[in-house]
């Protein structure tokens, strides 16, 4: 499949407006690599999951409330364990409670499990939880990133894992009849991998389950691509997977997002690199590559989100960047105008000159007010967990 890529002229000002004003959840360790959002406890507010890489530490945090939600948050450690890159909710054994999965790298090169409490009042127990290591996953890979997803139709969740380094892989590990019997989880490697920064589940081509979309950063693997889900019975064949790329076989891109960045009611696949954002449109069948230049005075990219910022109905990109040194910005938003196919973008500031590296944007309503706020973490200044609090007002019915 061939693809189409154009670089839009851009007329991209200087930032406007002050930074939007930012709520610190955690800042108690060192080197906060990420968010997980998810409800674990029933009261219809995202709870966060995040693994602290220097510190060792994996760390759940409770939302307290929409009025105390700028305030630090209830939290509980977890687990200690080196190196953790990621970290992410899924109730594994299915009692009910919501565990974590943690994917370290460096090392350590282990995938752990924290048990939780099976009683939801000790959930902030940090004595309550069980740490255990997943054999099948033990000093194989430096792991970067796990998605919960049933895959094979039987017992509990399954979940996607990725790599980078040597041996480096994306694969699925398969739930036994009892998942906490540990040593009975399977590891089904579908290809090899230099450097995985997403894993995404959507249907790409409309036929029920979900597929795999990701973003390989390094090695003769890269690009953005995805594999399609071949069912469960075929799920543990890795040959089944079929790849089928997006684009970015030449770039060195990170995050990605999946979102209808134009509103043409396709969704768009949108990849972050160092000086620019890339835009995947499907356009007659093939994905075409339509890239965004970064504005002057921002760090280099990490992360992108899409997402209708100030509310005119039109959506909007918000990005995140590391090497942000000061004065330069960490975090921005793009606005168009009449289309964004014609590339009159618009700078807005986010985060002004504090932080260095940023990672993964996450969307929520936070404060429960209708608009979109960003969830974010920094590993250099150790800013920590926190959240922005967008300034554009909404109605709430």
């Amino acid at each position: 499949m061939k693809h189409l890529v154009l670089t839009l002229g851009f007329t991209l000002p200087l930032a406007a407006a002050e930074p939007w004003r930012r709520h610190t959840i955690d800042d108690s360790s060192q080197g906060a690599d990420g968010v997980r959002l998810a409800d674990v406890n029933g009261d219809g507010l995202m709870d966060i999951a995040t693994g602290w890489e220097e510190g060792g530490l994996v760390r759940a945090y409770l939302h307290p409330g929409h009025r105390k939600a700028t305030s630090k948050w209830p939290a509980v450690t977890v687990g200690k364990v080196k190196s953790p890159e990621d970290a992410v909710f899924v109730d594994l054994d299915g009692k009910g409670a919501s565990d974590v999965i943690s994917s370290c790298e460096g090392g350590n090169k282990n995938i752990f499990i924290h048990w939780a409490p099976r009683d939801g009042k000790d959930y902030l127990d940090p004595t309550a939880w069980k740490t255990e290591k997943l054999p099948a996953t033990a000093g194989r890979q430096m792991w970067m990133y796990a998605l919960p997803m049933q895959i094979d139709g039987s017992h509990g969740p399954d979940f996607f894992v990725g790599s980078k380094g040597g041996n480096g892989s994306i694969g699925w590990l398969q739930a036994p009849e009892n998942p906490r019997d540990l040593a009975r989880w399977t590891f089904h490697k579908l290809q090899d991998a230099g450097w995985i920064m997403s894993l995404i589940a959507a249907d790409m081509n409309g036929d029920g389950p979900d597929d795999l979309v990701v973003s390989d950063r390094h090695g003769k693997t890269r690009g953005v691509f995805w594999l399609e889900n071949p069912g469960p019975e075929r799920a543990p064949d890795p040959s089944a997977w079929k790849r089928h790329e997006i684009g970015g076989r030449d770039r060195e891109l990170k995050f990605i997002t999946i979102g209808d960045l134009d509103q043409d009611g396709r969704d768009d696949v949108i990849a972050s690199e160092k000086k620019s954002l890339v835009w995947f449109r499907l356009e007659d069948g093939a994905w075409a590559e339509r890239v965004i230049p970064l504005p002057p005075g921002v760090g280099g990219g990490k992360s992108v989100v899409v997402c209708d910022i100030d509310g005119d109905g039109q959506n909007d990109l918000a990005f995140s960047c590391e090497g942000a040194k000061a004065p330069l910005s960490g975090v921005r938003w793009l606005s168009w105008e009449k289309s964004p196919l014609d590339g009159s973008w618009t700078d807005h500031e986010i985060a002004g000159p504090e932080g260095l590296k940023y990672d993964r944007l996450v969307v929520s309503d936070v404060d429960g007010d209708g608009d979109p706020d960003l969830l974010c973490c920094e590993e250099r200044d150790q800013l920590g967990v926190f959240w922005y609090e967008n300034p554009f007002q909404r109605k709430v019915d």
